[in-house]
């Protein structure tokens, strides 16, 4: 089964406080999400495999190490998730990044497909699929599905709150991604919206209603 990791170091728990807060406006949220998201960055890739190499200091030479292995590839689910992509490239400035579009229903609650661009060898990549919400796991689920009928063996799941319901989803339906989150909430609401959550992040991030 797949494995969740909480994020909880401090600086993120703050930043998360302020996130949350219905007073934060759009400027400072997308700054927040963009920095949580780099600070959860060096957990997710804690374990990038490294090469040692030969270098040279302006006092001599010397052995040291690089990572090495699988290329990245960050995908984010439109729209919410394009809020995190800066804060994972300032940490990971090669990685390639793809798109995949899907939105909620409101009535049914369930995901709609209308968008993948994906780097052509997506498949020879470690990817980070990102969404700052992970509620009933459905977008997620689907997201996750079609990176692997894409070829994708290597994916990770990064959202910033999660809810136990979206986070049963994934690890049953996709028990070979791990996902990390920033915080694990209560619960979903009737219109399946995490509790306490921090509301529509799409609408958030870009000032929309």
């Amino acid at each position: 089964m797949s494995k969740l990791h909480i994020i909880d170091h401090p600086m993120i728990r703050h930043k998360l406080t302020i996130l949350r807060d219905k007073e934060t406006g759009s400027k400072d949220f997308r700054d927040l999400l963009k920095e949580i998201s780099m600070l959860m960055g060096y957990e997710i890739t804690r374990d990038m495999p490294l090469t040692e190499v030969e270098i040279e200091t302006p006092m001599m030479k010397m052995k040291s190490k690089k990572i090495s292995g699988k290329k990245l590839a960050i995908i984010p689910v439109l729209r919410a998730g394009l809020g995190m992509v800066d804060g994972l490239l300032s940490l990971l400035p090669v990685a390639k990044v793809g798109h995949i579009g899907l939105y909620r229903d409101h009535e049914t609650c369930q995901p709609v497909y209308y968008y993948s661009k994906l780097p052509f060898d997506i498949d020879q990549r470690l990817v980070l699929l990102v969404d700052p919400m992970l509620a009933t796991g459905g977008s997620a689920s689907d997201a996750i599905a079609l990176l692997k009928k894409e070829g994708c063996t290597s994916i990770r799941l990064m959202c910033l709150v999660a809810a136990p319901q979206g986070v049963e989803t994934i690890q049953t339906k996709h028990p070979d991604v791990d996902i990390y989150v920033a915080a694990l909430d209560d619960d979903l609401n009737k219109d399946a919206y995490i509790l306490p959550g921090l509301g529509d992040a799409g609408d958030r991030i870009f000032g929309t209603q």
